[in-house]
């Protein structure tokens, strides 16, 4: 099982840290933080740059932290919340991913979930620094995971729509 856990946990985090790289950088097929910032104003954000710049890293941070089974039920709640976000964005395609549905982060949502439930495995940061979680680590990483993400998307949601004399000068300030 440990191994399992430990392929899982480098699946999921990586993938998650590679979608925050992608959204501030030009690396592994990024647009660059200019590409973020559209693609969250474009998905409608407000924030602009600071939206961008902490999700990106939020998804870094919470992703290699899952990946290393470092700090899990937190990493877990980062990587849960940023999902949810992305659950929502996703929400109005419906289900399936090839229509541009939610469901490719509502896995990334139920698989982070279960790694708070299982914990990491003894192939982790946590199990070498001999870090035990209380149980009920699990269910506040899933609860603050889902309802941080959902109060980012009512707090973030820009009631209108930037123009492009917005953009341009978000882009000039980058």
């Amino acid at each position: 099982m440990d191994a399992g856990l430990l392929v899982l946990r480098l699946a999921i985090g990586l993938l998650i840290a590679g979608h925050g790289i992608q959204k501030v950088t030009p690396w592994i097929g990024g647009k660059g933080l200019s590409g973020g910032v559209r693609e969250f104003r474009d998905d409608g954000f407000r924030g602009g740059t600071a939206t961008a710049v902490i999700a990106g890293g939020s998804q870094i941070g919470a992703g290699l932290l899952l990946a290393a089974g470092a700090l899990t039920p937190l990493a877990a709640a980062g990587a849960i919340g940023v999902m949810t976000v992305a659950v929502t964005v996703k929400w109005r395609h419906g289900l399936w991913v090839q229509f541009d549905g939610y469901e490719y982060p509502l896995v990334l949502v139920v698989s982070c979930a279960a790694l708070a439930m299982t914990g990491p495995g003894q192939y982790a940061v946590d199990s070498a620094a001999d870090l035990g979680w209380p149980d009920w680590s699990a269910g506040a990483a899933i609860a603050l995971g889902v309802g941080g993400g959902l109060l980012a998307r009512v707090v973030l949601a820009d009631r209108r729509r930037p123009s492009a004399a917005d953009w341009e000068a978000e882009s000039r300030a980058m």
